[in-house]
């Protein structure tokens, strides 16, 4: 191995904590390592959130250690509380499993599982047997619950009360290390900062039980100056399935990102050099879109391939540069008769995703953030009809500079 990926990682601004920093990067500079990642299957397409995780797997397989993707098949049926307020729907066998398939399906765009270069797995493979006094006995006897309840993850839940349910998320992640320790040799487990404690539970039962090293490491979490996490937008999660987040609507959240963000994501989610990543990181004013071009097509580039990414710039510009339309733009059909009696503009841009709410539309529109075909609007109960469409059969609505949506009549 070359250059050491503990190095990589930390120039590009993933870790944030480590368990052992020293034997982590010695171990990794040395030998090939098998560590794993767990993505609990909640939902049929992996997010942007995800994406920080899964570009630090590239560049571990990259530098020749060997990942584990674990699916949460078995921990979905409890539910993470780490970092949120309420308890999780609970979700059936079948959705778990379709999900955990579709995390498959995308990860395998972005790591190699041939001739076992990368490993799957399904913590339902051991989970849902279980025998519950056997587990208890090899299992719960290592954990002190005094020291689970100063765990960060379950502070904000005990003033509202935290099941028994839940209680036992930490122990059964452990239980996954100690899993993988055994079958495959896994030695290092890696995960976003709201992991800690959990890695912490596993790192400590391996030692414990086996009488092995055993190593965490986790990654900053991807958010907003304000410290809302990223990947999210007014109409929900921006997805890594073109089928529930467009390339075009992709690209345009990386786009429309925060400029003094644009470092920090070109150095995580981009595989640009880093003397690159400084000299674009460093652009101001007007210049720092320049960036932020750069950052959304290498983005999407990675995420979508660099056909749909150059579709993506192409119908960006279209818009920006205030030239020709594109079919690229988010989309929103309505049915002739609904043109012929007039839809107001508030519902436009509630149907469209341009605003959270009627009231958020109305605001918008009186303080003059909205235009329709390039004409500003500010009367908020203004109707359109067909005879408003443009000469390509289509509204375009923007809000502010970078937000817009096209409404067009079904054929």
């Amino acid at each position: 191995m070359s250059e050491n990926v503990y190095d990589i990682l930390l120039e590009r601004g993933f870790i944030e904590q480590t368990t052992h920093e020293q034997e982590i990067k010695e171990l990794l500079g040395k030998e090939k390592v098998t560590f794993y990642i767990g993505f609990d299957a909640t939902a049929d397409s992996l997010t942007a959130g995800h994406f920080l995780t899964v570009m630090a797997m590239m560049h571990m397989q990259r530098a020749g250690h060997r990942p584990i993707a674990l699916l949460g098949g078995g921990t979905t049926m409890i539910g993470d509380p780490s970092g949120k307020s309420d308890m999780r729907t609970i979700m059936t066998k079948e959705t778990i499993q379709h999900n955990a398939d579709c995390f498959y399906k995308q990860l395998s765009r972005f790591i190699d599982f041939d001739n076992d270069k990368a490993i799957i797995a399904n913590n339902a493979d051991w989970l849902l047997n279980l025998n519950y006094v056997d587990f208890l006995r090899e299992v719960g006897v290592h954990f002190s619950v005094n020291k689970m309840l100063t765990a960060e993850c379950y502070k904000q839940r005990m003033e509202k009360g935290l099941t028994f349910f839940e209680f036992n998320y930490m122990i059964m992640q452990s239980y996954d290390f100690l899993k993988l320790n055994q079958m495959y040799g896994c030695s290092l487990e890696l995960g976003g900062n709201d992991q800690w404690s959990n890695i912490l539970g596993g790192v400590d039962l391996i030692r414990r039980k086996e009488q092995k090293p055993a190593y965490g490491l986790t990654f900053k979490l991807l958010t907003t100056s304000e410290g809302i996490k990223m990947g999210k937008t007014m109409k929900g999660a921006v997805w890594l399935d073109p089928s529930k987040t467009s390339p075009y609507e992709f690209y345009q959240y990386w786009r429309n990102i925060e400029d003094v963000k644009v470092e920090e994501c070109l150095g995580l989610l981009t595989f640009l050099p880093m003397d690159e990543v400084r000299r674009l990181g460093a652009l101001k004013d007007a210049e720092i879109n320049y960036a932020k071009d750069v950052l959304a097509f290498e983005i999407t580039k990675i995420v979508h391939g660099e056909e749909e990414a150059t579709k993506a710039r192409e119908a960006s510009k279209a818009l920006f540069g205030g030239g020709m339309k594109s079919e690229d733009i988010p989309t929103t059909l309505y049915k002739e008769e609904q043109f012929a009696q007039g839809i107001d503009l508030i519902t436009l841009m509630v149907d469209g995703g341009l605003a959270a709410s009627r009231s958020d539309a109305r605001r918008n529109i009186q303080q003059g953030g909205v235009t329709v075909n390039d004409v500003k609007i500010t009367e908020f109960d203004r109707v359109f009809t067909s005879a408003d469409l443009d000469s390509d059969g289509m509204l375009l609505i923007r809000k502010g500079k970078k937000a817009y949506h096209a409404y067009k009549m079904e054929a």
